[in-house]
């Protein structure tokens, strides 16, 4: 197996399946700390997936390298393991009456809603959940990682986004209130993009959390 370059890795090169799927709990239990850690310092606000990113490849943790938002099967992995660390870590804190809120928008802990109890825990239905526990997904083909990256960002999502997604998929492109129609929300797309693109000075990380933000809008305009 060859771990991906996003993704840091010890000097130990997994050998066998078993070595690898110990290398990648290792390395989740790193994840886990940095993770809670820097979603508790943004404080209710929370952070986006890509500042989340950001925060893990600094000095004070390192343990995310470059990222090629360009490359899908590059991307894959270190998209999957933080999430696969999120939905470990909303687990966790369900038992001490918090929530974890998650979406590539906006992540955030807060306290559970009023009348939850402190045992409650996502419904095994959940099937994003299922997925990203899974850590065998980890390990999905090329062909498989391009065709699902290639649905997500043509705004394929499973349902229409929550109020809450909405509202911060439009202040990530610079609505204060969402506008009535969804033509304005694409003129400002539209020239986000290419104020933001790499050749002309910008930088790609800002161009994919403006393409995930014009996903989520797109679902909920739909």
């Amino acid at each position: 197996m060859t771990i991906p370059a996003g993704i840091q890795r010890s000097e130990d090169t997994p050998g066998t399946a078993d070595a690898e799927h110990n290398w990648l709990q290792q390395q989740v239990q790193h994840l886990l700390v940095a993770v809670e850690h820097e979603l508790r310092a943004a404080g209710p606000a929370g952070l986006s997936e890509l500042e989340l990113i950001r925060a893990l490849q600094s000095e004070r943790w390192g343990l995310i390298g470059a990222v090629d938002f360009h490359e899908p099967d590059r991307l894959y992995p270190v998209h999957f393991l933080l999430f696969h660390t999120l939905y470990c870590l909303r687990d966790q804190i369900a038992a001490e009456g918090e929530s974890l809120t998650i979406s590539p928008l906006r992540l955030s802990i807060h306290p559970q809603n009023p009348g939850a109890t402190s045992s409650s825990l996502p419904e095994s239905a959940d099937k994003l959940r299922a997925f990203y526990l899974d850590l065998s997904q980890y390990f999905l083909s090329d062909t498989a990682i391009h065709e699902m990256m290639d649905n997500f960002w043509s705004g394929s999502l499973p349902s229409r986004p929550g109020s809450a997604d909405a509202a911060a998929a439009g202040r990530a492109l610079g609505f204060d209130e969402l506008p009535r129609q969804f033509a304005t929300v694409k003129q400002r797309f539209r020239k986000l993009v290419m104020r933001a693109h790499p050749d002309r000075g910008g930088d790609t990380g800002e161009v994919q959390q403006l393409n995930q933000a014009f996903s989520v809008l797109k679902a909920h305009y739909a």
